[in-house]
Protein backbone atom coordinates (compact mmCIF):
# COMPACT_ATOMS: atom_id res chain seq x y z
CA UNK A 1 0.00 0.00 0.00
CA UNK A 2 1.32 3.66 -0.87
CA UNK A 3 1.01 6.75 1.19
CA UNK A 4 -0.61 9.26 -0.27
CA UNK A 5 2.12 12.48 0.75
CA UNK A 6 -1.01 14.60 0.68
CA UNK A 7 -2.39 13.07 3.57
CA UNK A 8 1.03 13.82 5.57
CA UNK A 9 0.78 17.74 4.24
CA UNK A 10 -2.57 18.00 5.67
CA UNK A 11 -2.05 16.25 8.77
CA UNK A 12 1.52 18.35 9.51
CA UNK A 13 -0.51 21.57 9.27
CA UNK A 14 -1.57 20.64 12.69
CA UNK A 15 1.78 21.39 14.02
CA UNK A 16 2.47 24.78 15.15
CA UNK A 17 5.78 26.41 14.52
CA UNK A 18 7.84 29.41 14.41
CA UNK A 19 9.00 30.74 12.12
CA UNK A 20 12.72 31.69 10.92
CA UNK A 21 14.86 32.54 7.86
CA UNK A 22 18.08 30.64 7.05
CA UNK A 23 20.83 32.98 5.25
CA UNK A 24 24.46 31.55 3.51
CA UNK A 25 26.94 33.29 2.27
CA UNK A 26 29.93 32.42 -0.10
CA UNK A 27 32.29 34.17 -2.21
CA UNK A 28 30.16 37.11 -2.41
CA UNK A 29 26.61 35.49 -3.38
CA UNK A 30 24.27 35.44 -0.58
CA UNK A 31 20.68 33.84 -0.12
CA UNK A 32 18.03 33.12 2.55
CA UNK A 33 14.87 31.19 2.78
CA UNK A 34 12.23 30.93 4.98
CA UNK A 35 12.32 27.24 7.20
CA UNK A 36 10.06 26.20 10.39
CA UNK A 37 12.22 23.07 10.40
CA UNK A 38 14.58 24.80 12.48
CA UNK A 39 15.38 23.25 16.21
CA UNK A 40 17.73 23.15 18.71
CA UNK A 41 19.43 19.51 19.54
CA UNK A 42 21.71 20.10 22.83
CA UNK A 43 23.10 23.05 25.15
CA UNK A 44 26.70 20.69 25.32
CA UNK A 45 27.57 20.80 22.58
CA UNK A 46 25.41 23.63 21.63
CA UNK A 47 24.01 22.07 18.32
CA UNK A 48 20.89 22.85 16.04
CA UNK A 49 19.60 21.34 13.00
CA UNK A 50 17.54 22.64 9.91
CA UNK A 51 15.87 20.95 7.05
CA UNK A 52 16.53 22.51 3.48
CA UNK A 53 15.54 21.36 0.34
CA UNK A 54 18.76 20.16 -1.84
CA UNK A 55 18.43 22.13 -5.59
CA UNK A 56 18.14 25.44 -3.65
CA UNK A 57 20.34 28.33 -3.88
CA UNK A 58 20.46 28.26 0.00
CA UNK A 59 20.98 24.60 0.17
CA UNK A 60 24.28 25.16 -2.47
CA UNK A 61 25.40 27.99 -0.35
CA UNK A 62 25.24 26.52 3.14
CA UNK A 63 27.01 23.04 1.14
CA UNK A 64 29.42 25.32 -0.30
CA UNK A 65 30.54 28.02 2.87
CA UNK A 66 29.88 24.92 5.45
CA UNK A 67 28.06 27.54 7.49
CA UNK A 68 24.92 29.42 8.10
CA UNK A 69 23.04 32.21 10.00
CA UNK A 70 19.29 32.17 11.39
CA UNK A 71 17.15 34.98 11.97
CA UNK A 72 14.03 34.22 14.46
CA UNK A 73 11.11 36.31 12.82
CA UNK A 74 9.02 38.35 14.97
CA UNK A 75 5.23 38.75 14.58
CA UNK A 76 5.17 42.00 12.76
CA UNK A 77 7.30 40.36 10.29
CA UNK A 78 5.20 38.22 8.09
CA UNK A 79 6.24 39.86 4.92
CA UNK A 80 10.27 39.07 5.14
CA UNK A 81 8.75 35.32 6.19
CA UNK A 82 6.71 35.85 2.57
CA UNK A 83 9.80 37.06 0.53
CA UNK A 84 12.59 34.71 1.78
CA UNK A 85 9.58 31.95 1.07
CA UNK A 86 9.50 33.10 -2.45
CA UNK A 87 5.85 34.14 -2.66
CA UNK A 88 7.25 37.99 -3.98
CA UNK A 89 7.52 36.87 -7.38
CA UNK A 90 8.67 40.30 -8.08
CA UNK A 91 11.29 40.57 -5.58
CA UNK A 92 14.63 39.04 -7.06
CA UNK A 93 17.00 40.27 -4.64
CA UNK A 94 15.24 39.17 -1.55
CA UNK A 95 17.86 41.57 0.74
CA UNK A 96 17.30 44.46 -1.40
CA UNK A 97 16.42 47.28 1.12
CA UNK A 98 17.04 45.33 4.11
CA UNK A 99 18.90 46.37 7.52
CA UNK A 100 21.34 43.15 7.97
CA UNK A 101 23.99 42.53 10.39
CA UNK A 102 26.25 39.96 11.37
CA UNK A 103 27.82 38.54 14.26
CA UNK A 104 30.41 35.33 14.00
CA UNK A 105 29.94 34.94 10.06
CA UNK A 106 29.37 36.66 6.93
CA UNK A 107 26.12 35.21 6.59
CA UNK A 108 23.74 38.08 7.43
CA UNK A 109 21.16 38.29 9.88
CA UNK A 110 18.08 40.26 9.41
CA UNK A 111 17.65 43.58 12.06
CA UNK A 112 14.33 43.26 13.77
CA UNK A 113 14.42 39.58 14.86
CA UNK A 114 13.65 38.19 18.18
CA UNK A 115 16.90 35.74 17.88
CA UNK A 116 20.05 35.30 16.03
CA UNK A 117 22.31 32.57 15.42
CA UNK A 118 25.63 31.94 13.51
CA UNK A 119 26.13 27.85 12.76
CA UNK A 120 28.96 25.89 11.55
CA UNK A 121 27.83 22.63 9.64
CA UNK A 122 29.18 19.24 11.91
CA UNK A 123 27.10 16.68 9.92
CA UNK A 124 24.84 16.91 6.59
CA UNK A 125 22.66 13.69 5.76
CA UNK A 126 20.71 13.55 2.83
CA UNK A 127 17.14 12.69 3.24
CA UNK A 128 14.87 12.40 0.54
CA UNK A 129 14.91 15.68 -1.38
CA UNK A 130 15.97 17.37 1.35
CA UNK A 131 19.51 17.56 3.81
CA UNK A 132 19.28 18.03 7.54
CA UNK A 133 22.42 19.84 8.38
CA UNK A 134 23.64 19.38 11.74
CA UNK A 135 25.38 22.34 13.33
CA UNK A 136 27.57 23.71 16.13
CA UNK A 137 26.57 26.99 17.59
CA UNK A 138 29.25 29.76 17.36
CA UNK A 139 27.55 32.76 18.01
CA UNK A 140 23.86 33.83 19.63
CA UNK A 141 22.08 36.70 20.49
CA UNK A 142 18.55 37.29 21.67
CA UNK A 143 16.17 36.79 24.84
CA UNK A 144 13.15 35.71 23.60
CA UNK A 145 11.39 38.73 24.45
CA UNK A 146 8.49 40.04 22.28
CA UNK A 147 5.96 38.11 20.05
CA UNK A 148 7.20 35.55 17.71
CA UNK A 149 6.09 34.75 14.49
CA UNK A 150 3.90 31.78 14.58
CA UNK A 151 2.60 29.34 11.61
CA UNK A 152 -0.07 26.89 11.95
CA UNK A 153 -2.48 25.50 9.89
CA UNK A 154 -0.99 27.56 6.46
CA UNK A 155 -1.53 30.79 7.99
CA UNK A 156 0.72 32.74 10.36
CA UNK A 157 -0.90 33.47 14.02
CA UNK A 158 0.15 35.60 17.07
CA UNK A 159 0.89 33.85 20.09
CA UNK A 160 -0.61 34.63 23.43
CA UNK A 161 0.21 33.35 26.96
CA UNK A 162 -1.98 31.14 28.92
CA UNK A 163 -2.04 32.70 32.31
CA UNK A 164 -2.25 30.49 35.40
Amino acid sequence: MTFDPEQLRHAMRAWTTGVAVITAQHEGQRYGMTVNSFTSISLEPPLVSVVLKQLTHTHDLVIKSNEFSVTILASGQKELSDRFAGKMPHVHDRFEGLQTESLAIQAPLIKGGMAYFNCRVVNSIPVGENTLFVAEVIAARGEGQGDPLVHHNRVYWNLTALTA
